[in-house]
């Protein structure tokens, strides 16, 4: 579902202005509708974050048989410069805490859908401020196991390293099951 919302985000918002949608995660906010923190590549080779809001607008239909449909509108509603970052501050390592600030000219709090969410887009803002800006972002109060890619985890994406914990399990899994000869 997510690559599908993700294709299509892209192709409406992202593409038709040039830009390239790197990352996305969903955020909590108080107004109607689901919202959406990006990370966008521009033509001009910048990092922007935008939060990124998602109505269900009727529309039209040419199906006979339907007389109305429903189809994503998207809109951006705060626009920022990855280089205009200053701190990414998880506000907590060591609490399963899914808000955290970013730090521009003022402090904008955000709350991810998940602790999973908050960490994809700090390694994505990490690696993408080292690509473009040949700078580390600073980053406070994450947990860096999760954040700094190690013989493990690398930035090959959440579903290749669990197939990978998964594959190392079940060859855990299957030598336990061999007889051991006792001569």
């Amino acid at each position: 579902m997510s690559s599908l919302l993700r294709e299509e985000m892209d192709r409406v918002l992202f593409r038709s202005e040039g830009q390239k949608l790197e990352e996305f995660i969903e955020i909590e906010e108080q107004q109607q509708g689901r919202h959406f923190l990006c990370v966008s590549i521009t033509k001009d080779k910048e990092a922007q974050i935008s939060v990124v809001l998602c109505r269900r607008v009727k529309h039209s239909r040419t199906n006979k048989l339907q007389k109305y449909g429903l189809e994503d509108s998207y809109e951006r509603t705060e626009t920022w410069a990855l280089e205009d970052l200053l701190i990414l501050d998880g506000r907590d390592p060591d609490t399963d805490d899914p808000c955290f600030l970013m730090h521009f000219d003022s402090v904008r709090s955000i709350r991810a859908v998940s602790c999973a969410a908050k960490y994809t887009l700090a390694r994505c803002l990490l690696s993408l401020s080292k690509k473009y800006h040949h700078t580390a972002l600073k980053l406070k109060n994450y947990d860096w196991t999760y954040i700094q890619p190690t013989t493990m985890y690398s930035d090959r994406g959440d579903c290749i390293v669990l197939a990978q914990i998964c594959f190392y399990a079940f060859n855990l899994v299957c030598l336990s099951m061999c007889p051991v000869p006792l001569a």
